[in-house]
């Protein structure tokens, strides 16, 4: 409820001097934004689900929803973003588990590997789960603050949403059976998460993977008349490396031939976080040249960090280039998140004392690792207040866990696994 926006008036009319809801255009029935799609597909899976022949049924869509955030922040929490969700329903809860799993592992495949953004894969605790959830995992990212997003989420709905919506099946044997349901979804808040990842005090750091423009060409153009023999040389070398191949597709080379200065148009390829940018000029022509900046490793100190190359072998090397630019974004935030998860806390005064000063001291803190017991009821109630007030949350319980653990920090009890806690977008 504290999400969603409710629609009264298709109208607005000046009174009083500002802007008000028009009493004459009332809705007849209130319009209610959805801010997320269970409840429409559910009732469209009652209509749809007759019998075990139609299972499994899987539904894929790309909508925009509405959120009534109070505070927004760009990419990350906005009032209306665009959302990739997943909605499936399935005779038993094997099948469904499997596809919930699936679809996490989806998700982890396109943020490591696509997007070059490090996550952890685990399940939420009780009062983090998606309200009506039997089960509910998320992908979670370090940010270079510290902060953890999470990135995506999949959820195993049990039979709740089918009792609540009547999705029911005719089984082999001719009884009514009720489906077992999943849904996950993802947003933009992945570009987000990945400006924030990867970018530096130049501006972004795209990987090539998710790069439209992997190689930018920029010819150092003097509105003389050898300009048209190096545009040429400029555009034969974009075509020869879009025959190439690199990270699984075509690459993507770009001719930037617009009316600008070469130095702005370069810096403007450095903002947008150009995997290789190429400044072509008659001399690097004349020899048969390419010289090129990495973006990933743009300085040597405070110098700009060029090289140069025979034009073949540049052509020749551009896919490995881009290959190895992708693994090395990687491994760069993958050593800063493992080196920022800090263990040993052994009570909860020790998690106030690591987070208490924090923001007095403004030092970087990242995430902890604890044992925890999994309590319920009013006891999980109390972790999560004692963690609000030193502003943390429960990220997930990592899938990979240890053979053996020690005391719950909360409780004092035997723990049942580790989880995460971090402050969070």
């Amino acid at each position: 409820a504290k999400e969603m926006a409710v629609v009264t008036h298709h109208r607005l009319k000046q009174m009083d001097g500002t802007l008000k809801p028009d009493p004459d255009a009332e809705l007849t029935e209130p319009l209610i934004l959805r801010p997320t799609s269970e409840t429409i597909i559910g009732d469209a899976f009652s209509r749809w689900i007759k019998s075990y022949r139609d299972l499994p049924l899987k539904l894929n869509q790309w909508a925009n929803v509405v959120r009534w955030e109070m505070r927004t922040r760009m990419f990350l929490r906005t009032a209306e973003f665009l959302w990739q969700e997943g909605h499936t329903a399935h005779a038993d809860e094997a099948d469904a588990m499997e596809e919930t799993m699936w679809a996490l592992e989806m998700y982890r495949s396109v943020v490591e590997d696509v997007m070059a953004i490090p996550v952890i894969c685990g399940e939420k605790p009780e009062n983090e789960r998606f309200p009506g959830a039997e089960r509910t995992y998320s992908i979670e990212a370090m940010m270079q603050d510290g902060k953890a997003l999470q990135a995506g989420t999949s959820h195993y709905l049990g039979t709740h949403f089918a009792e609540a919506q009547n999705i029911r099946y005719q089984d082999k044997e001719g009884g009514q059976t009720l489906c077992h349901t999943t849904s996950w979804g993802t947003s933009t808040r992945l570009i987000g998460g990945m400006i924030m990842t990867h970018g530096d005090d130049d501006g972004l750091r795209t990987p090539p993977a998710m790069a439209p423009r992997q190689i930018v060409i920029v010819p150092m153009l003097r509105g003389k008349p050898e300009d048209a023999e190096l545009k040429q040389y400029c555009a034969d070398l974009v075509a020869e490396l879009n025959k190439g191949w690199a990270l699984g597709s075509p690459m993507r080379a770009y001719l930037d031939i617009k009316d600008a200065r070469p130095a702005d148009k370069r810096w403007d390829w450095v903002r947008r976080g150009a995997p290789l940018i190429c400044e072509i000029g008659p001399r690097d022509a004349a020899n048969g040249q390419v010289t090129f900046i990495k973006r990933n490793a743009l300085r040597e100190g405070e110098k700009i960090k060029s090289h140069s190359v025979a034009r073949a072998d540049f052509v020749a090397q551009a896919p490995g280039l881009l290959e190895t630019m992708q693994q090395e974004l990687f491994a760069e935030a993958k050593a800063r998140t493992e080196s920022n998860i800090r263990d040993g806390f052994s009570t909860f005064a020790d998690l106030e004392r690591y987070y208490g000063t924090d923001d007095e001291s403004g030092e970087f803190k990242g995430w902890a690792r604890v044992c925890w017991s999994r309590p319920t009821g009013a006891a999980l109630e109390d972790v999560g207040n004692r963690l609000k007030a030193l502003k943390l949350t429960i990220r997930n319980a990592p899938l990979k866990q240890p053979a053996s653990f020690g005391a719950c920090i909360f409780t004092g009890q035997p723990a049942v696994e580790e989880i995460l806690i971090a402050r969070a977008y």
